[in-house]
């Protein structure tokens, strides 16, 4: 059986059509007729021609998205062809994942390089255990039998894949057209969510994609923090304890800090307090001592349970470092935990930010949260 899988994988890639990723001609002839419009995302533009087709532009990589009913233009050189309709996603960008299911979508993507146990999505995890998705390894080492015999219609990564290039090259080999997203590069928390009109595109339902995001940034758009003094916000300090006891915590110009901000509060940690990495990464460990100096006195807690889990009570809180007892927010009840699905859920941005404002402006507990709970 292994033996005829090979032949058939081997077969399979030499006959794929030009429907995929393959290169062609200059696009200096197409007509554009309007452009997507954003509201919050820097890292993506889309373009829209006469011929109705559209030209995706992220970080100078060119796609061309061609409609089911459009023949492939003879002028793509440089661009990456996506044709409609695309089935059989193989998702590498874990972030994707949340905004593909939200619109409808996610019966579209059938491979990931998650395990089951990895994600925090239930429905995602469900789809993992029961094979409706399946696990074809780690995106650095992926099945590419199984990418071909799956006929992968789009394969999309994180830019974690510039590190294994040889795997990017692989796949466009197959003719798997390979799409490397920068949500994560949005300097703006509602910037990551707006990708879901990108995905609805490709999906042929952007009608749905943009109701969806309307409808999710309205109480956003509604919160009035704009003119309340630096002087008056609340402090906040987002972190967790790791197993060797340093104190992880988001970098200043990361976009949690960024959702503070944009919800009526002050992030406590400042560039200016800190000797921050120039690395790509969005934490950093600190000291003990150089958290207890710089968030003793912070109004406000928010314990990050995405590495070790959620936390219920205060004590269980003090357990991960005895000098937690001594801070303000402890003493006086003001700790939040988050709950383990914030990250992977990219649709609820504009929830957990709506989630901060009601703890900044002490509407909590009358407030009915999403992400973040109050430890006992």
């Amino acid at each position: 059986m292994r033996m005829v899988r090979l032949l058939s994988f081997i077969t399979a890639a030499a006959l794929l059509s030009v429907t995929g990723c393959e290169k062609r001609k200059d696009t200096a002839e197409f007509d554009i007729k309007g452009s997507m419009e954003l509201k919050y995302s820097e890292q993506f533009r889309v373009d829209y021609c006469e011929n109705g087709c559209s030209v995706v532009d992220i970080d100078g990589a060119k796609y061309l998205i061609v409609p089911e009913d459009v023949d492939i233009p003879d002028d793509t050189t440089g661009m990456t062809v996506i044709k409609q309709p695309v089935e059989n996603i193989y998702v590498a960008a874990t972030s994707a994942m949340d905004l593909f299911d939200s619109i409808g979508g996610l019966n579209r993507v059938t491979m990931t390089s998650t395990t089951a146990d990895s994600w925090s999505l239930p429905v995602v995890k469900d789809a993992v255990y029961s094979g409706d998705i399946e696990y074809i390894g780690k995106y650095s080492s992926p099945d590419y039998e199984t990418l071909v015999a799956e006929k992968c219609g789009l394969a999309l990564e994180s830019t974690m894949i510039y590190h294994t290039p040889k795997v990017k090259e692989q796949l466009e080999s197959f003719d798997i057209p390979v799409m490397v997203e920068r949500s994560s590069y949005e300097t703006h928390p509602l910037g990551r969510m707006e990708w879901v009109k990108l995905y609805g595109l490709i999906l042929g339902d952007y009608e749905a994609a943009e109701q969806l995001f309307s409808e999710k940034t309205k109480a956003f758009e509604e919160l009035s923090v704009g003119d309340i003094p630096d002087t008056e916000r609340k402090t906040a300090a987002f972190f967790y304890v790791t197993s060797n006891g340093y104190f992880n915590i988001r970098k200043p110009a990361d976009y949690v800090a960024r959702m503070i901000g944009l919800a009526g509060g002050k992030y406590i940690f400042t560039a200016d307090d800190l000797s921050v990495d120039d690395n790509a990464l969005s934490t950093m460990n600190i000291q003990a001592e150089t958290f207890y100096e710089l968030a003793h006195d912070a109004d406000i807690l928010i314990y990050n349970s995405t590495i070790d889990g959620e936390l219920n009570t205060i004590d269980e809180l003090i357990g991960k470092n005895s000098i937690l007892a001594d801070f303000r927010a402890v003493r006086e009840g003001n700790v939040w935990c988050t709950g383990q699905n914030m990250f992977q859920q990219t649709t609820g941005a504009a929830d957990m930010i709506c989630d901060l404002n009601s703890i900044f402006t002490d509407k909590a507990d009358s407030a009915e949260l999403t992400y973040l709970h109050r430890l006992d």
